[in-house]
């Protein structure tokens, strides 16, 4: 196929999530023999903050202004067997109209951001995507699965809401040798709805044992946050680093935003990555996460700091590591790129046949 999307960015991963995913999905696409054109919106902040070239596969082409997008690249947005408009693409719903009435091949809406994206237009924000233009789209492409697809159908009239959540890449993300620093961990930017859970499930359990070792890594944490004196910070850690942070935990701790834990089957690329590292995950509650990994024995779920300490302190260690290894070996198996690449596959041939994908 010939593929074209328009995404937030993939030349730049400063303050978003959008770019490791594009790049994943874009570098499997064309290892399966697509030809892939990413269109990208010049803007200063992530031109001030370009990852190194070569990073990403594919072409990739910068446009200035909504116009310049319009007579730069009318001509491969119409040839295009399937164009995806990503969320949070500037102008968006601009872009959107555009491709809708441009494109003749199948027209697709990529949600990195479901829950955010629909309380925005319950509230009326049509940033990136306003709900006249969901029927135009064939596929509404989901981070977000289980009933908020059928909501998207049934409230929006999208013609086909299909899941295509986050991945790991395992190229990327894997063990690392060494021996674990820190009984348990987490990775995650401050997020004040965030921050109860991690109090309740990470620092009472660290309160309540003084001789556990515990590491938070992430910016933004205000500064009346009552860290234990077990507790570690690391303020800043770049991706690459990340697999080493992980294998450098006996557990690691998922915990999932309030929006994601409303709508469920929310998985967080954290939860893949974390998996493919060999570390065995202990994550807050939510509807659907038994669909992405078995708890009990793919991961570990906690409601407090008791039962995180019931971990910590009586897992027996075969045990641990056999949660690691059956988690990893479960995204190895259904979570990549390459399976997100062919499921996207599968759903352009079904819309372009006119069969429900």
């Amino acid at each position: 196929m010939h593929i074209v999307i328009l995404g937030l960015s993939i030349t730049s991963s400063w303050g978003n999530g959008h770019a490791t995913t594009y790049r994943a999905l874009v570098r499997e696409l064309v290892r399966r023999g697509h030809d892939v054109l990413f269109l990208e919106r010049d803007v200063p902040w992530y031109a001030a903050h370009r990852d190194p070239s070569g990073t990403w596969a594919g072409r990739t082409e910068l446009y200035a202004s909504l116009d310049d997008l319009r007579e730069r690249f009318a001509s491969e947005v119409r040839k295009a067997d399937l164009v995806v408009v990503g969320s949070y693409v500037p102008q968006g719903v601009d872009v959107g109209a555009w491709v809708q009435g441009t494109a003749k091949g199948v027209t697709a809406f990529y949600d990195i951001d479901t829950p955010v994206t629909l309380a925005k237009l319950e509230r009326g924000d049509f940033e990136y995507l306003a709900p006249h233009l969901v029927p135009g789209y064939q596929l509404y492409l989901s981070f977000t699965g289980g009933p908020t697809l059928q909501r998207i159908e049934q409230e929006l009239g999208s013609p086909a809401a299909r899941p295509l959540y986050c991945s790991c890449d395992p190229e990327l993300y894997g063990p690392c040798a060494g021996r674990p620093r820190w009984d348990l961990g987490y990775l995650g930017t401050y997020s004040h709805d965030r921050q109860p859970v991690l109090e309740r499930l990470m620092l009472d359990a660290a309160r309540g044992w003084p001789e556990g070792r515990f590491v938070v890594a992430g910016p933004q944490y205000p500064e009346g946050v009552a860290w234990p004196p077990n507790v570690e910070r690391v303020q800043h850690l770049p991706p690459p680093e990340h697999p080493a942070f992980y294998t450098a935990q006996r557990f690691t701790l998922n915990v999932t935003r309030a929006d994601m834990v409303r709508a469920g089957y929310s998985p967080s690329v954290r939860l893949f990555e974390a998996a493919a590292c060999g570390v065995p995950i202990i994550s807050d509650a939510w509807e659907g996460l038994d669909t992405f990994f078995t708890p009990g024995v793919e991961i570990l779920v906690s409601r407090d700091a008791r039962e995180t300490l019931g971990y910590l302190r009586e897992l027996p260690e075969p045990e641990r590591q056999a949660v690691a290894l059956r988690a990893r070996a479960r995204v190895l198996a259904e979570h990549t790129a390459e399976h997100r690449a062919r499921t996207l596959e599968a759903y352009a041939r079904e819309a372009a046949s006119g069969r429900a994908p």
